[in-house]
């Protein structure tokens, strides 16, 4: 799909039309969980198909409505979540086309029944649009504004042509539904209130939290109509509500929903325009009305969609490389820059986390949802706030408003309008530090520091509530007051893992004193700054024969003797710690939260024992006995590049001066892990996140220190790179020695930084704000020399504040 490269105005080589390059089936398989509908930069509308489960023991298709390997479609929604887990959500509204009679519920089952079948040579995704023909001949072709969508459904000649809306099924489910029909205008308006992500794990979650409205105008005359109710049929019926509920393990139930059908003669395409709103029908239709006009066709929608993605993907021009690799790089770029969603409509109204209607604040271009904190604080943020600054102060103000409206909690996992607490941390910490850093200056700032301060010093009932926990603990600290009292997370604390919460309550506390820092406010990055070094306080220097690890601690300062290993052991009996348990730890075990000390780096290895103890468990972490890659599925020993416990590790062989070896790891990743296939993403897209760092990764730069604006670096995969920022380009280039091409020199053996000469394996906060030169000197092989003293290294925080190194 990787188009040629073209000579462009701005950049000699830069393709044009950045959208032919992007493959949105990257990641619809191997748990990627990515959507290939249509979306804008940012949308509120996901335009995308619903799949039905590709096995009758599964409950959906997965996260996000569409699996590559699926057979059948049941309906194509408006509401999408790009990359996440559990099982999805969203999914809102189906529409789904068909040629056969209505003579069951669509509700007898919501996800096989009115199902058609298709095939991949039969479907096109592009950034925007999306076009599949179904089995029964039914042409379909969608497109998405920033609020509203656009379909074509072109049915064969002489078969009946039908849409049901099928307004109740939710990919989650629903609890309430309502939908009316008016015939005379073929106009149908509705509502659905949903939620439940995450919600088959503990009953915390299984609830709803936002309602979607939506108005959807239908081009042909109505010639039939009815409605739904759980497995009652109502021909005729105008009007018909009810939801499907969330069933008894969270899943919902079949024989329950609502929703209605139109038929338009036979034949012929149909054509509707939708538009949403998380308020008011009204507002769905204002939403509609600014973004559509009556004659707008979906391919002028489409056009659209596809000039906005070009205007953003072309922030960052590449040359060089394979059309695979090009493909990769524009895909990753185009997946990260979905999330998080507009969430207010067009009049600047939005509900809030209570249940009110607000009104972005002043200056505040929109307000955003959908916020996957424990993912995103680690590359996301920073690589959407480096790009666009305003849209990045726009989601740190929406952070702050729902903070506000939620009495002062920062929830690490917002969907929509709801707090569902999922994961673990307090990561908006970071994440608001980490939008100032890069960029992101327009928001309350100030406000967001007291905000998150409170948060860090004053336990609330909710910190003490272990109902939800492990996965769903209500507190933004869970544990807050053992952590102040002890330093640490203790075992028996409300926390998913006392010893992973330890470590991100500590990542947090770095993000406050970075934030406080920029601020100007001394005391406060002073205070946090000693906060941030209570990891040391879970170090357990003869945990394990191999060296000391972090481990859950009693809190009366001893050492477990025996834990259960909820994540490794299928018994879940009780063992002598090793460093494969999973115990105390959240998706990951001892051995990969080894390394979760992004700010102090230099201070984790002189706790291991010292430098060479460091380098050597940094060898034995990502290659196995036998020298090979050991970066995914390869044991609890070894990382776990697919999931963001090991995402930041392949760059600590900077901080080790040995950066060869991080170049090399890199590229190996990118190589292997990253490919131009529906299995091309490793794991969970994660609203982004591991999409952020592949374009980081291919650029051969990586935002490792929470809160702050350094990079260090691997080295670059493309001959030349351009970063296009108000405030100053980007640019790095590669020239690559005889001793190789491009595929095997990736080794630096010089840097200049503005034309300067620099053995510095990182880059200071001002130029990722005011750009510069990069200019890397590459060979086939590894060069020792380069960056390997201790003055190279980037920089690591210890408790004085200080750069460490």
């Amino acid at each position: 799909m990787a188009a040629g490269l073209v000579v462009g105005a701005q950049t000699q080589g830069a393709v044009q039309d950045r959208a032919a390059e992007v493959n949105p089936f990257i990641g619809t398989a191997n748990g990627g969980n990515v959507f290939p509908g249509a979306t804008m930069p940012f949308g509120m509308v996901q335009f995308s198909p619903e799949a039905s489960p590709i096995s009758p023991k599964r409950m959906i298709a997965a996260p996000g409505g569409y699996e590559y390997r699926a057979t059948q479609l049941r309906g194509f929604s408006l509401t999408n979540v790009e990359g996440w887990g559990c099982a999805g959500g969203s999914g809102d509204v189906p529409l789904m086309p068909t040629t056969r009679a209505i003579d069951a519920s669509p509700s007898k089952d919501f996800r096989t029944s009115y199902a058609a079948g298709f095939t991949h040579a039969d479907e096109k995704a592009v950034p925007g649009s999306y076009e599949v023909r179904l089995a029964d001949g039914v042409q379909v072709k969608l497109a998405a504004g920033l609020r509203s969508g656009a379909a074509s459904f072109a049915f064969p000649e002489g078969q009946p042509a039908r849409v049901l809306v099928r307004t109740s099924d939710s990919e989650a489910g629903s609890t309430e539904a309502s939908t009316q029909v008016d015939v005379a205008t073929g106009t149908v308006r509705g509502s659905v209130r949903s939620g439940n992500f995450c919600g088959y794990i503990n009953e915390a979650d299984r609830r709803a939290y936002y309602t979607v409205y939506f108005v959807a105008h239908f081009d042909r005359a109505v010639e039939e109509h009815g409605a739904w109710k759980d497995t009652t049929l109502m021909p005729g019926a105008a009007e018909v509500s009810g939801g499907t509920g969330f069933g008894a393990k969270g899943f919902p139930e079949a024989g329950h929903g609502s929703g209605v059908w139109l038929g338009f003669g036979k034949g012929g395409a149909v054509h509707v325009r939708v538009g949403i709103s998380y308020v008011s029908e009204a507002n769905a239709e204002q939403n509609l009305a600014a973004e559509s006009t009556s004659g707008a066709s979906v391919d002028e929608v489409a056009a659209k969609a596809r000039a906005a993605w070009n205007k953003r993907l072309g922030q960052i021009a590449v040359e060089g490389g394979t059309a695979d690799q090009r493909t990769v790089f524009s895909t990753a770029l185009y997946h990260a820059l979905q999330t998080p969603t507009t969430y207010s409509d067009v009049n600047g109204q939005y509900r809030g986390m209570d249940g009110a209607v607000h009104q972005v604040v002043a200056k505040q271009g929109a307000q955003y949802a959908n916020f996957s904190g424990w993912d995103v604080y680690r590359s996301q943020l920073q690589l959407v706030t480096w790009l666009d600054p305003a849209v990045g102060s726009d989601i740190a103000q929406s952070l702050l408003n729902q903070s506000v409206q939620d009495g002062g909690r920062w929830d690490r996992w917002t969907h929509m309008g709801g707090a569902t607490h999922v994961m673990n941390g307090d990561p908006a910490a970071p994440a608001i530090a980490d939008i100032w850093a890069f960029g992101g200056r327009q928001f309350d700032a100030k406000a967001a520091l007291a905000s998150l301060v409170r948060a860090a010093e004053v336990p609330t009932a909710q910190d003490l509530d272990a109902k939800g926990c492990p996965v769903e603990c209500p507190g933004e600290r869970p544990g807050l007051d053992q952590y102040l009292k002890l330093h640490y997370i203790p075992l028996g604390a409300p926390a998913w893992g006392a010893a992973a919460d330890t470590l991100e309550d500590a990542t947090a506390d770095f993000g406050i004193s970075a934030l406080a820092g920029h601020l100007g406010d001394a005391a406060t990055q002073n205070r946090f700054v000693v906060r941030a070094q209570y990891w040391k306080n879970i170090w357990n220097p003869r945990a394990a024969p191999d060296g000391g690890y972090f481990m859950d601690r009693n809190a009366d300062g001893s050492w477990p003797t025996n834990e259960g290993d909820d994540d490794n052991d299928s018994d879940h009996a009780p063992h002598p710690f090793t460093p494969g348990t999973g115990a105390g730890f959240v998706e990951g075990t001892a051995a990969q939260y080894v390394w979760m000390v992004p700010f102090n780096e230099a201070g984790l290895f002189a706790t291991m024992g010292g430098m060479d103890k460091a380098r050597a468990r940094l060898d034995k972490f990502f290659y196995d006995d036998k020298g090979a890659p050991a970066v995914t599925n390869a044991g609890p020993l070894h990382a776990e590049l697919n999931n963001e416990p090991s995402v930041e590790t392949p760059w600590l062989y900077d901080f080790a001066g040995e950066p060869w070896k991080t170049q090399q790891l890199v590229r190996q990743v990118l190589d292997t892990l990253w490919t131009n296939t529906p299995k091309g993403i490793p794991g969970n897209d994660d609203l982004g996140e591991m999409s952020s760092w592949g374009v980081f990764a291919m650029m051969g730069l990586y935002p490792e220190i929470p809160g702050r604006a350094e990079f260090v670096l691997g080295s670059p995969l493309f001959d030349r790179v351009v970063v296009h920022r108000a405030a100053g380009d980007v640019r790095i280039e590669a020239q690559r020695g005889a001793q190789g091409d491009a595929a095997h020199a990736f080794y630096v053996d010089a840097l200049l930084v503005d034309g300067k000469p620099s053995s510095r394996t990182w880059l200071p906060e001002q130029f990722a704000l005011k750009g510069g030169t990069l200019r890397f000197v590459l060979s086939a092989k590894p060069n020792a020399q380069w960056g390997t003293q201790p003055g190279d290294a980037p920089p690591s925080f210890g408790a004085e504040g200080a750069a460490q190194r």
